[in-house]
């Protein structure tokens, strides 16, 4: 097993590129962070390999380069990291901050996700299976976001805003990432995270 690149006392992980987003804000509780959550995304049109979600998260999004894109000019939205297909990792803002990912959401009785969150895209879509190299990564990084934070579960975007969300979709094996850590076991849905087992 490879060495885990650790997250920075101000929640920068080295092993990201660094690029910082304005669509965040503090937390109100800075020690809270108990909740993963997955999403994925794909601009535009659930397209991959173009500069436009990096472009969303920063506010730099030329809205007439596909039809599309229309619809998200009034969205200020960002995430924590990023994970494009061949697997490298973009973080937008620390994880210790508040970063704008889950919107109107709820879990474990907790309304406001993102208070409590960290939010990791996918590059991709519901409708096409994960590279190998996004899960290799997706387990790098949460391996240095448990040894971290007192993360206790992961979930999907669309289990923490059922009937508005539905990412990151039935091409995420849940299976193939709880195997990539023994401190990750299925919760159906998504994973608990078991302490001490890292």
């Amino acid at each position: 097993m490879k060495p885990v690149v650790a997250v920075d006392v101000d929640g920068w992980w080295p092993a990201a590129a660094r690029y910082d987003s304005p669509f965040i804000d503090a937390r109100p509780d800075p020690a809270d962070i108990t909740l993963l959550v997955i999403h994925n995304i794909g601009l535009p049109g659930g397209r991959c390999g173009g500069p436009q979600v990096s472009d969303l998260f920063t506010g730099r999004l030329d809205y007439n380069v596909d039809p599309s894109l229309a619809d998200l000019r009034d969205l200020r939205v960002s995430s924590h990291f990023f994970i494009r297909r061949d697997g490298r990792v973009v973080q937008y803002a620390p994880a210790g901050a508040r970063a704008w990912h889950a919107g109107v959401s709820m879990f474990g009785g907790r309304v406001k996700c993102n208070d409590f969150s960290i939010g990791i895209e996918l590059e991709g879509n519901d409708h096409t299976p994960f590279e190998a190299a996004q899960y290799a990564a997706l387990a790098d990084l949460t391996g240095a976001l448990l040894a971290r934070y007192p993360v206790t579960d992961i979930q999907g975007h669309e289990h923490v805003a059922p009937g508005r969300k539905t990412d990151p979709g039935a091409f995420f094996d849940w299976k193939k990432y709880a195997e990539s850590s023994p401190s990750l076991v299925l919760a159906n849905p998504g994973l608990r995270v078991v302490k001490g087992l890292l």
